[in-house]
């Protein structure tokens, strides 16, 4: 198993323990892949759930560019649903583990397909 194999398996794992979801493992490994390098860096694997302009970014190049979904007061409650999910407590937020859920929040698993 490579590294990628490894982060995959690790977010797989947060989505079940920390998330309590069964994970969708195809639907995972593309949502990882679309990160590209980004998984690799220590900093831009995570998603700071505390910082807003974090989750402006998530918002602005996650949400409307990647899914193309309009800007609405409800992409930033979806957000803020995922992050309490996840748990405000646990300090590693995987931004693929974010994304994933986010992706499966407003049903569009097809932008991956």
């Amino acid at each position: 198993m490579g590294k990628r194999d490894d982060l995959i398996a690790k977010y797989a794992d947060d989505l079940k323990n920390k998330c309590g979801m069964q994970p969708d493992m195809d639907l995972l490994t593309k949502v990882t892949i679309g990160c590209g390098p980004a998984i690799y860096n220590a900093d831009s694997s995570t998603v700071a759930g505390t910082q807003e302009g974090e989750l402006e970014t998530v918002k602005t190049n996650f949400l409307m560019k990647k899914l193309g979904l309009p800007d609405s007061p409800k992409l930033m409650e979806a957000i803020h649903s995922v992050i309490e999910t996840y748990g405000k407590s646990e300090r590693n937020k995987y931004r693929v583990v974010v994304y994933y859920m986010l992706t499966k929040h407003f049903g569009k698993e097809a932008v991956y397909k």
